[in-house]
């Protein structure tokens, strides 16, 4: 009986061995496709070391194969003929179904890493509200999903080839002793060895849990090439990370834990007393020190979907493809921020942060039903009520989708309008929403209507995956391309219809701009993007042969401008982030005396050093992630590697946790702390 178990066990061990192999073939994959250098170099001992940890750190999941092969098979079979008679066909059976979901993680990774250079991360919970049409259009026209899921045809059968092949290795015989006591404690010693086994390899190589590999342990040679950092996390481990950590660390603690991060981001005034207020926000209230142009009959807040900083940077000049953007930023009565961070690293968040004037950190407030009743002293349209301004949300998709329509009037706005309406049910569309140019001359007919003093948040969709506006709506001529472009840009027809797309959304945008300038002269007019985007991937290319940087990862512009306005007056600032947009409008058009809240000052007045997003930080001299906590030094994108260092302080990391802890003491308390908003009901 115990004969069978052991031959089992080996049986078991074998098919295990296939999937830290078939691990390392994977990891071979991704580091050859998403590669940053030239050549690997000098990258050889980081390489190893890469593989060396990811194969224990892999060993996390691998280890159940063997786990789940012996309890179901090898143990039955010592009780029952059929587990013996079948058991190739069970464990090739478990392994096809393991190595299967490795698939699905390994293809869902290259498609997440393609999108958001990273690994899985965060961003995965956000999934749960995404507008699903969108994700499966962008699966199966962009990240080549029926390829894909084809690909399991060959797949499948190539690992059941493995997994036999690995199988047929001879096998050693049991041992048999005189001495049936002997016998006994043969048999139980190799099955509690079997079990502790188990622990050592799932463990990573020892039976202490504490010296499980883990991020923190990667070894510095790895850990200091942030590609190979994360090529060296399985894929499944790292969607473990995701699962077992939820959107914020912040929702989890304790009020006493939120007041001591919210204490150190008080303005010292209310350092001690904040929490008396009705809402912690109430202790950012600033006063105008007076207009700085003429009030504006209509004040445009334009956020471009995907407008990078990167595109505007001299190193991307011959690409073109923001020209549009480049001539209005060239206008002396225009202001532009080039060191920039968004409040969000994808759409919804940053547009939340906008709207509020409160970080949303990734927790989604337009999805709380609290949020759609009551609002928030610092909101933006709320507080431009405040100086008579009408306020309308044009959105160039569907607001309803992200509740958008509940959450824009909660927030202050009186009107909410989606494209998908007002033009029309014939108007061209992707999934995300109406083409930008359709949906920008039939906002602009509809603007050139109104009288009264109005403030207008417009968002566009078009610059936005797949990539499937026609070519004869996007007009894009390759020939714009300067010399300097290489083949491997001007002939890849993939990269082509991103940047393309970027062109015509640049502008589309601009001709409103234009037409709203000439409709209105003295207009108000700022414009910035949701978040930066890696359109076209063009890492490791011959225009930019390395790995990205923070700035090309994060970073999009704002541009402001008015007539009136001098550049003199933003002297004091040299950067900044989404959250100085309000208080720079306020501060420009608002009374002497009028008083608003916001976390962060103006523009035109002096930062504070640090500047802080839930993911980024940014100061005179450094770009930081909040995420892997390094950072870079500031300056415009070349072709040069900026090299990663760790700060000597983790006062960047600190803030952006203060400035989350608030957002989420402000949803834990928003009986008490929201003001309900009257108007919408």
């Amino acid at each position: 009986m115990f004969e069978s178990f052991f031959y089992g066990l080996q049986q078991d061990i074998k098919l295990f061995l296939f999937f830290p192999i078939l691990s390392a073939i994977f990891r071979i994959a991704f580091i050859k496709i998403y590669q940053p250098y030239p050549s690997f170099k000098g990258k050889g001992r980081a390489l190893l070391e890469c593989f060396r940890y990811g194969f224990w750190w892999g060993m996390d999941f691998n280890a159940y194969v063997f786990l789940a092969s012996m309890i179901l098979v090898s143990i039955p079979s010592a009780f029952f003929d059929f587990f013996q008679t079948h058991g190739l066909a069970l464990r090739l059976g478990i392994g096809a179904i393991y190595a299967a979901i490795l698939y699905a993680a390994f293809m869902g990774k290259m498609i997440f890493y393609r999108h958001f250079h990273d690994t899985f991360n965060y961003l995965v919970h956000m999934g749960k509200h995404a507008e699903k049409h969108n994700l499966v259009d962008v699966f199966f026209h962009q990240d080549h999903g029926l390829l894909i899921l084809l690909g399991y045809i060959p797949y499948v059968p190539a690992v059941l080839l493995g997994c036999w092949i690995l199988q047929q290795i001879p096998s050693v015989g049991l041992p048999h002793f005189n001495s049936t006591i002997v016998q006994y404690i043969f048999n139980t010693g190799i099955f509690l060895l079997a079990i502790l086994g188990f622990y050592w390899v799932r463990f990573g190589g020892t039976l202490n849990h504490r010296n499980k590999p883990e991020w923190d342990t990667i070894p510095s040679i790895v850990k200091e090439d942030a590609f190979l950092a994360r090529a060296c996390v399985d894929d499944l481990v790292a969607l473990k990370w995701v699962h077992r950590k939820p959107l914020a660390e912040e929702m989890q603690q304790s009020d006493d834990t939120l007041a001591e991060h919210i204490t150190k981001i008080m303005p010292l005034g209310h350092a001690m007393d904040w929490q008396s207020l009705k809402s912690p926000l109430l202790a950012y209230q600033r006063v105008a020190q007076g207009p700085k142009i003429k009030k504006p009959q209509h004040v445009f807040f334009i956020v471009g979907e995907s407008v990078p900083q990167w595109a505007l940077d001299p190193l991307y000049a011959g690409l073109h493809v923001l020209d549009a953007t480049k001539r209005f930023i060239a206008n002396p009565h225009t202001m532009y921020f080039n060191h920039f961070l968004p409040a969000g690293n994808i759409s919804r968040p940053s547009i939340v942060s906008l709207m509020t004037g409160i970080y949303d950190a990734q927790l989604e407030l337009n999805e709380m039903e609290a949020f759609w009743h009551n609002t928030v002293p610092t909101s933006f349209a709320g507080q431009m009520k405040k100086l008579g301004y009408q306020t309308i949300y044009w959105y160039g998709g569907n607001a309803s989708n992200g509740n958008f329509n509940h959450f824009g009037r909660a927030q202050g706005f009186d009107r909410v309008e989606s494209a998908t309406d007002f033009c029309g049910p014939q108007a061209p569309r992707t999934w995300v929403g109406v083409y930008d140019h359709v949906f920008l001359q039939e906002a602009a007919k509809r603007i050139k209507e109104i009288q009264e003093p109005t403030f207008h948040f417009i968002y566009t969709t078009s610059n936005h995956g797949p990539y499937k506006i026609e070519p004869e709506v996007l007009k894009f001529d390759k020939s714009i391309f300067d010399e300097s472009i290489g083949s491997d840009i001007r002939d890849n027809e993939e990269r082509c219809k991103a940047l393309g797309t970027a062109h015509y959304a640049d502008q589309a945008v601009n001709h409103f701009i234009d037409e709203i300038r000439e409709a209105f002269p003295d207009s108000l007019i700022l414009y910035t993007g949701d978040h930066s985007s890696l359109y076209a991937e063009l890492g490791n290319s011959s225009l930019v042969p390395r790995d990205y940087m923070f700035r090309e990862l994060y970073c999009t512009p704002l541009v402001i401008h008015h007539p009136q306005l001098s550049t003199d007056w933003f002297a004091k600032a040299e950067m900044g982030t989404h959250l100085n947009i309000i208080p720079t409008v306020l501060e420009l058009i608002a009374p002497k005396g009028f008083t608003y809240y916001s976390l962060y000052p103006s523009l035109t007045q002096t930062q504070p050093e640090y500047l802080v997003t839930p993911k980024q930080w940014m100061t005179e001299n450094e770009v930081g992630e909040v995420m892997s906590g390094m950072a870079e030094r500031q300056g415009e994108a070349s072709r040069e590697v900026r090299e990663k260092y760790k700060p000597a302080v983790g006062t960047g990391c600190a803030l952006a946790s203060d400035y989350v802890s608030l957002t989420a003491w402000l949803i834990r308390h928003a009986d008490s702390c929201l003001e309900k908003n009257e108007a919408i009901f």
